[in-house]
């Protein structure tokens, strides 16, 4: 069986396009898809991402403790039962225990909350992320999203399996990293991971808002690296919150 690629939408959140493109877009507001990739290979199924926390979003009390006007003024991102990753197993006659790796490309909240999905499969992060998460160096880290798990912990690029490579993107976060997936047929996929938030991150060299540190440089460099990376494989780039793109390109399709 050839790898396969599928885009799972988890959810959306609204805000200010300045989130995703620095310094650019003031008073924009944009909606960005929140998405999971299931990628299916002959030794197995590997989640890249895995969403928010269903219960953080669903539940009053919850949603107002991890939410606030404070830390987020454009509210809460949104998320509907059949939106949860289980659901999307389900509809796909999987069960939690089918997937075989879970690879967090960053620890903010609507990346790794949805851990809690997945329990006892082997988690993978970088540990340049995993120390910046536990020492909370943004608001966008739940500590108990990701904390009481146990990762194989790595460094660096690296093969997660025939045709699936890590990618080092540093710069949104400390040790941000996005993944190439060869397929059957057609171009590999880059998958940019919140590298590149939007189509226009990629097309003008625009770092993210939220970068590590105030890092651009180092946010700038993974983008070019991405276009370089692309350059070299024929890959195709696909930027992680981009509405358009992900209703054009991704939505209902299995990638083979």
């Amino acid at each position: 069986m050839p790898n396969r690629l599928r885009a799972l939408l988890t959810g959306r959140h609204r805000y200010d396009k300045t989130l995703s493109t620095r310094q650019r877009g003031a008073g924009v507001i944009i909606e960005a898809p929140i998405l999971a990739y299931l990628i299916e290979t002959p030794n197995g199924r590997i989640l890249y991402d895995v969403g928010c926390d269903y219960a953080k979003l669903s539940t009053p009390a919850l949603q107002a403790r991890y939410f606030s006007p404070e830390a987020f003024c454009y509210g809460a991102p949104t998320m509907t039962e059949d939106q949860r990753l289980g659901s999307h197993l389900q509809r796909l006659g999987l069960q939690p225990q089918d997937i075989d790796l879970v690879f967090i490309g960053h620890l903010h909240f609507d990346h790794a909350g949805g851990l809690c999905e997945v329990p006892g499969c082997e988690l993978h992060v970088q540990a340049d992320e995993l120390k910046a998460a536990l020492a909370g160096s943004d608001e966008a880290y739940f500590l108990d999203d990701f904390a009481q798990f146990k990762f194989t912990v790595q460094r660096g690029e690296y093969t997660l399996a025939p045709g699936i490579r890590a990618v080092s993107t540093p710069g949104h976060t400390a040790g941000h990293m996005s993944l190439l997936v060869e397929l059957a047929s057609g171009p590999p996929i880059l998958l940019c991971g919140d590298a590149a938030d939007l189509h226009e991150n990629l097309e003008h060299d625009i770092a993210p808002g939220l970068c590590w540190e105030e890092r651009e440089d180092l946010a700038l460099a993974s983008i070019r690296k991405l276009k370089a990376v692309a350059l070299e494989t024929g890959a195709q780039l696909w930027p992680n919150h981009d509405l358009a793109f992900w209703a054009g390109t991704m939505a209902a399709r299995d990638w083979h």
